[in-house]
Protein backbone atom coordinates (compact mmCIF):
# COMPACT_ATOMS: atom_id res chain seq x y z
CA UNK A 1 0.00 0.00 0.00
CA UNK A 2 3.00 2.32 -0.43
CA UNK A 3 1.39 3.84 -3.52
CA UNK A 4 -1.82 4.61 -1.64
CA UNK A 5 0.09 6.34 1.16
CA UNK A 6 2.09 8.31 -1.40
CA UNK A 7 -1.17 9.59 -2.92
CA UNK A 8 -2.64 10.48 0.49
CA UNK A 9 0.48 12.40 1.47
CA UNK A 10 0.60 14.23 -1.84
CA UNK A 11 -3.05 15.24 -1.38
CA UNK A 12 -2.11 16.69 2.01
CA UNK A 13 0.72 18.68 0.42
CA UNK A 14 -1.70 20.05 -2.17
CA UNK A 15 -4.06 21.01 0.65
CA UNK A 16 -1.33 22.87 2.52
CA UNK A 17 0.03 24.89 -0.38
CA UNK A 18 -1.19 26.12 -3.74
CA UNK A 19 -0.09 23.68 -6.45
CA UNK A 20 2.15 24.64 -9.31
CA UNK A 21 0.95 24.08 -12.87
CA UNK A 22 2.78 20.77 -12.86
CA UNK A 23 0.81 19.29 -15.75
CA UNK A 24 0.97 22.25 -18.10
CA UNK A 25 0.80 21.02 -21.69
CA UNK A 26 -0.80 17.70 -20.77
CA UNK A 27 -4.23 16.75 -22.15
CA UNK A 28 -6.73 14.67 -20.17
CA UNK A 29 -9.74 12.93 -21.72
CA UNK A 30 -12.79 12.47 -19.45
CA UNK A 31 -14.74 9.58 -20.98
CA UNK A 32 -17.97 8.93 -19.07
CA UNK A 33 -20.41 6.25 -20.19
CA UNK A 34 -22.52 6.70 -17.06
CA UNK A 35 -23.94 9.90 -15.56
CA UNK A 36 -21.65 11.59 -13.05
CA UNK A 37 -21.46 14.98 -11.40
CA UNK A 38 -19.03 14.73 -8.47
CA UNK A 39 -16.40 12.46 -10.01
CA UNK A 40 -16.29 13.99 -13.47
CA UNK A 41 -16.30 17.56 -12.19
CA UNK A 42 -13.66 16.92 -9.54
CA UNK A 43 -11.32 15.33 -12.08
CA UNK A 44 -11.83 18.33 -14.35
CA UNK A 45 -11.18 20.82 -11.54
CA UNK A 46 -8.14 18.82 -10.38
CA UNK A 47 -6.65 18.71 -13.87
CA UNK A 48 -7.12 22.42 -14.47
CA UNK A 49 -5.62 23.35 -11.11
CA UNK A 50 -2.50 21.48 -12.21
CA UNK A 51 -2.48 23.23 -15.58
CA UNK A 52 -3.72 20.36 -17.76
CA UNK A 53 -6.20 20.73 -20.61
CA UNK A 54 -9.37 18.63 -20.39
CA UNK A 55 -11.64 17.17 -23.06
CA UNK A 56 -14.96 15.80 -21.82
CA UNK A 57 -17.00 13.16 -23.69
CA UNK A 58 -20.24 11.59 -22.48
CA UNK A 59 -22.26 8.75 -23.96
CA UNK A 60 -25.26 11.00 -24.50
CA UNK A 61 -23.42 13.53 -26.65
CA UNK A 62 -21.17 11.49 -28.91
CA UNK A 63 -21.00 8.63 -31.41
CA UNK A 64 -21.22 6.26 -28.44
CA UNK A 65 -24.97 6.80 -28.50
CA UNK A 66 -24.99 5.60 -32.14
CA UNK A 67 -23.50 2.26 -31.17
CA UNK A 68 -19.77 2.85 -31.61
CA UNK A 69 -17.69 0.34 -29.64
CA UNK A 70 -15.66 1.32 -26.59
CA UNK A 71 -12.31 0.62 -28.24
CA UNK A 72 -13.25 2.38 -31.49
CA UNK A 73 -14.21 5.44 -29.47
CA UNK A 74 -10.97 5.32 -27.51
CA UNK A 75 -8.83 4.82 -30.63
CA UNK A 76 -10.48 7.83 -32.26
CA UNK A 77 -10.00 10.05 -29.23
CA UNK A 78 -6.44 8.88 -28.57
CA UNK A 79 -5.55 10.02 -32.08
CA UNK A 80 -6.18 13.55 -30.78
CA UNK A 81 -3.00 13.21 -28.66
CA UNK A 82 -4.41 12.73 -25.17
CA UNK A 83 -1.95 11.91 -22.40
CA UNK A 84 -4.45 10.41 -19.99
CA UNK A 85 -7.94 8.89 -20.06
CA UNK A 86 -10.31 8.97 -17.10
CA UNK A 87 -13.06 6.45 -17.79
CA UNK A 88 -16.33 5.50 -16.13
CA UNK A 89 -18.21 2.57 -17.62
CA UNK A 90 -21.12 0.30 -16.66
CA UNK A 91 -19.15 -2.84 -17.56
CA UNK A 92 -16.82 -4.21 -14.90
CA UNK A 93 -13.29 -4.36 -16.30
CA UNK A 94 -13.79 -1.78 -19.05
CA UNK A 95 -10.88 0.44 -17.89
CA UNK A 96 -8.59 -2.59 -17.86
CA UNK A 97 -9.60 -3.39 -21.45
CA UNK A 98 -8.82 0.16 -22.51
CA UNK A 99 -5.49 0.17 -20.64
CA UNK A 100 -4.37 -2.95 -22.51
CA UNK A 101 -5.07 -1.35 -25.87
CA UNK A 102 -3.83 2.24 -25.64
CA UNK A 103 -0.57 4.03 -24.89
CA UNK A 104 -2.14 6.68 -22.67
CA UNK A 105 -2.40 6.52 -18.88
CA UNK A 106 -5.82 5.14 -17.89
CA UNK A 107 -7.56 6.00 -14.63
CA UNK A 108 -10.60 4.08 -13.43
CA UNK A 109 -13.41 6.45 -12.41
CA UNK A 110 -15.78 3.57 -11.65
CA UNK A 111 -16.47 0.37 -13.56
CA UNK A 112 -19.71 -1.51 -13.11
CA UNK A 113 -19.90 -3.24 -9.74
CA UNK A 114 -16.12 -3.68 -9.61
CA UNK A 115 -14.15 -0.71 -8.26
CA UNK A 116 -14.04 3.05 -7.74
CA UNK A 117 -10.43 3.59 -6.63
CA UNK A 118 -10.32 7.37 -6.24
CA UNK A 119 -13.51 7.35 -4.15
CA UNK A 120 -11.87 4.94 -1.71
CA UNK A 121 -8.74 7.09 -1.63
CA UNK A 122 -10.70 10.24 -0.84
CA UNK A 123 -12.64 8.38 1.85
CA UNK A 124 -9.38 7.12 3.35
CA UNK A 125 -7.95 10.63 3.18
CA UNK A 126 -11.00 12.06 4.96
CA UNK A 127 -10.65 9.54 7.78
CA UNK A 128 -6.89 10.15 8.03
CA UNK A 129 -7.39 13.93 8.24
CA UNK A 130 -9.78 13.57 11.18
CA UNK A 131 -8.21 10.73 13.15
CA UNK A 132 -4.56 11.04 12.17
CA UNK A 133 -4.47 7.31 11.50
CA UNK A 134 -6.32 4.47 9.79
CA UNK A 135 -4.77 1.64 11.79
CA UNK A 136 -7.31 0.24 14.26
CA UNK A 137 -10.31 2.34 13.16
CA UNK A 138 -13.70 0.62 13.12
CA UNK A 139 -15.70 1.55 10.03
CA UNK A 140 -19.31 0.57 9.27
CA UNK A 141 -20.35 0.42 5.60
CA UNK A 142 -24.15 0.31 5.39
CA UNK A 143 -26.54 -0.27 2.52
CA UNK A 144 -26.39 -1.69 -0.98
CA UNK A 145 -23.14 -3.65 -0.64
CA UNK A 146 -23.97 -6.02 -3.51
CA UNK A 147 -23.95 -3.40 -6.26
CA UNK A 148 -21.40 -1.02 -4.75
CA UNK A 149 -18.00 -0.47 -6.35
CA UNK A 150 -17.41 2.10 -3.59
CA UNK A 151 -17.75 -0.63 -0.97
CA UNK A 152 -15.39 -2.97 -2.80
CA UNK A 153 -12.65 -0.37 -3.23
CA UNK A 154 -12.99 0.77 0.38
CA UNK A 155 -12.80 -2.80 1.61
CA UNK A 156 -9.56 -3.29 -0.28
CA UNK A 157 -7.98 0.01 0.75
CA UNK A 158 -9.11 0.39 4.37
CA UNK A 159 -8.30 -3.14 5.45
CA UNK A 160 -4.84 -3.00 3.91
CA UNK A 161 -4.22 0.27 5.74
CA UNK A 162 -5.16 -1.32 9.06
CA UNK A 163 -8.83 -0.47 9.59
CA UNK A 164 -11.57 -2.98 10.43
CA UNK A 165 -14.82 -2.90 8.48
CA UNK A 166 -18.34 -3.98 9.36
CA UNK A 167 -20.66 -4.54 6.40
CA UNK A 168 -24.39 -4.15 6.99
CA UNK A 169 -27.44 -4.35 4.77
CA UNK A 170 -30.42 -6.52 3.86
CA UNK A 171 -29.62 -10.16 3.16
CA UNK A 172 -30.45 -9.61 -0.51
CA UNK A 173 -27.85 -6.83 -0.74
CA UNK A 174 -25.09 -8.35 1.39
CA UNK A 175 -23.68 -11.67 0.12
CA UNK A 176 -21.77 -13.43 2.96
CA UNK A 177 -19.03 -14.43 0.52
CA UNK A 178 -18.21 -10.77 -0.12
CA UNK A 179 -17.15 -10.19 3.48
CA UNK A 180 -15.21 -13.45 3.54
CA UNK A 181 -13.27 -12.50 0.42
CA UNK A 182 -11.59 -9.56 2.16
CA UNK A 183 -10.17 -11.41 5.13
CA UNK A 184 -10.43 -11.32 8.92
CA UNK A 185 -10.63 -7.53 9.20
CA UNK A 186 -14.12 -7.63 7.64
CA UNK A 187 -17.31 -9.01 9.14
CA UNK A 188 -20.92 -8.89 8.02
CA UNK A 189 -24.09 -8.32 10.01
CA UNK A 190 -27.71 -7.82 9.02
CA UNK A 191 -28.52 -5.81 12.17
CA UNK A 192 -27.76 -2.11 11.90
CA UNK A 193 -27.46 -1.82 15.68
CA UNK A 194 -24.58 -4.31 15.68
CA UNK A 195 -22.85 -2.55 12.82
CA UNK A 196 -23.00 0.87 14.50
CA UNK A 197 -21.92 -0.15 17.99
CA UNK A 198 -19.02 2.15 18.98
CA UNK A 199 -17.73 2.58 15.40
CA UNK A 200 -15.48 5.48 14.44
CA UNK A 201 -17.22 6.20 11.14
CA UNK A 202 -20.38 5.24 9.27
CA UNK A 203 -20.22 5.11 5.49
CA UNK A 204 -23.76 5.10 4.08
CA UNK A 205 -24.08 3.80 0.52
CA UNK A 206 -26.42 4.85 -2.25
CA UNK A 207 -29.21 2.46 -3.20
CA UNK A 208 -28.36 1.72 -6.83
CA UNK A 209 -31.85 1.30 -8.23
CA UNK A 210 -30.52 1.37 -11.81
CA UNK A 211 -28.65 -1.90 -11.19
CA UNK A 212 -31.52 -3.69 -9.49
CA UNK A 213 -33.47 -5.97 -11.79
CA UNK A 214 -35.47 -7.65 -9.03
CA UNK A 215 -37.15 -6.84 -5.71
CA UNK A 216 -34.15 -6.64 -3.37
CA UNK A 217 -36.30 -5.11 -0.60
CA UNK A 218 -40.05 -4.52 -0.25
CA UNK A 219 -40.06 -0.73 -0.63
CA UNK A 220 -38.15 2.40 0.35
CA UNK A 221 -40.18 2.90 3.54
CA UNK A 222 -39.27 -0.59 4.73
CA UNK A 223 -35.61 -0.02 3.89
CA UNK A 224 -35.56 3.29 5.79
CA UNK A 225 -37.19 1.63 8.80
CA UNK A 226 -34.54 -1.11 8.96
CA UNK A 227 -31.38 0.53 7.60
CA UNK A 228 -31.83 4.29 7.39
CA UNK A 229 -29.28 6.23 9.46
CA UNK A 230 -31.17 8.40 11.96
CA UNK A 231 -29.97 10.55 14.90
CA UNK A 232 -31.13 7.83 17.32
CA UNK A 233 -29.13 5.15 15.54
CA UNK A 234 -26.08 7.37 15.16
CA UNK A 235 -25.92 7.65 18.94
CA UNK A 236 -24.92 3.96 19.01
CA UNK A 237 -21.61 4.91 17.36
CA UNK A 238 -18.68 6.57 19.10
CA UNK A 239 -19.42 10.19 20.11
CA UNK A 240 -16.83 11.46 17.61
CA UNK A 241 -17.99 9.15 14.80
CA UNK A 242 -17.96 10.59 11.29
CA UNK A 243 -20.85 10.23 8.85
CA UNK A 244 -19.88 9.66 5.21
CA UNK A 245 -21.72 9.16 1.92
CA UNK A 246 -20.35 8.97 -1.66
CA UNK A 247 -23.45 10.73 -3.01
CA UNK A 248 -25.92 11.37 -4.34
CA UNK A 249 -28.00 10.78 -1.21
CA UNK A 250 -31.61 9.69 -0.96
CA UNK A 251 -32.59 11.69 2.11
CA UNK A 252 -35.20 10.10 4.29
CA UNK A 253 -34.37 6.62 2.98
CA UNK A 254 -30.63 5.94 3.28
CA UNK A 255 -29.98 8.78 5.70
CA UNK A 256 -32.09 11.35 7.52
CA UNK A 257 -31.68 15.04 6.76
CA UNK A 258 -30.74 15.66 10.40
CA UNK A 259 -27.80 13.25 10.17
CA UNK A 260 -26.71 14.36 6.69
CA UNK A 261 -26.49 17.97 7.86
CA UNK A 262 -25.20 17.27 11.37
CA UNK A 263 -21.81 18.40 12.74
CA UNK A 264 -20.65 14.78 12.48
CA UNK A 265 -21.28 14.71 8.74
CA UNK A 266 -18.21 15.09 6.51
CA UNK A 267 -20.11 14.55 3.27
CA UNK A 268 -19.30 18.00 1.86
CA UNK A 269 -15.70 17.62 2.98
CA UNK A 270 -15.52 14.38 1.00
CA UNK A 271 -16.28 16.40 -2.14
CA UNK A 272 -13.46 18.85 -1.34
CA UNK A 273 -11.08 15.98 -0.59
CA UNK A 274 -12.03 14.36 -3.88
CA UNK A 275 -10.40 17.22 -5.78
CA UNK A 276 -7.21 16.93 -3.70
CA UNK A 277 -6.99 13.16 -4.18
CA UNK A 278 -7.59 13.39 -7.91
CA UNK A 279 -4.94 16.07 -8.17
CA UNK A 280 -2.54 13.71 -6.41
CA UNK A 281 -3.48 10.81 -8.70
CA UNK A 282 -3.10 12.89 -11.86
CA UNK A 283 0.21 14.31 -10.67
CA UNK A 284 1.53 10.84 -9.83
CA UNK A 285 0.44 9.25 -13.10
CA UNK A 286 0.66 11.98 -15.72
CA UNK A 287 3.57 13.73 -14.05
CA UNK A 288 5.48 10.48 -13.76
CA UNK A 289 4.75 9.56 -17.35
CA UNK A 290 5.94 12.96 -18.55
CA UNK A 291 9.14 12.91 -16.51
CA UNK A 292 10.14 9.26 -16.84
CA UNK A 293 8.39 7.93 -19.92
CA UNK A 294 6.58 5.39 -17.74
CA UNK A 295 4.03 3.10 -19.42
CA UNK A 296 0.31 3.57 -19.07
CA UNK A 297 -0.98 2.73 -15.60
CA UNK A 298 -4.31 1.85 -14.05
CA UNK A 299 -5.08 3.70 -10.83
CA UNK A 300 -6.28 1.18 -8.26
CA UNK A 301 -7.67 1.51 -4.75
Amino acid sequence: MDEAWAILRQARRFQQQAPERRLSGRRLLLLFYEPSTRTRTSFEVAARRLGAETVSVTAQSSSIEKGESLLDTVYTLQAMAVDGIVIRHAASGAPHLVARNVHSTVINAGDGMHEHPTQALLDGYTLWRHFGRLEGLEIAIVGDILHSRVARSNLLLLTQLGARVRLCGPRTLLPPALAEAYGPRVRATYRLEDALDAVDAVMVLRLQMERMQAGFFPNEAEYAREYGLTPERLRLASPQALVMHPGPMIRGVEISAEVADSPQSVIREQVENGVLIRMAVLDRLLGQTAAQGAPAMMAKG
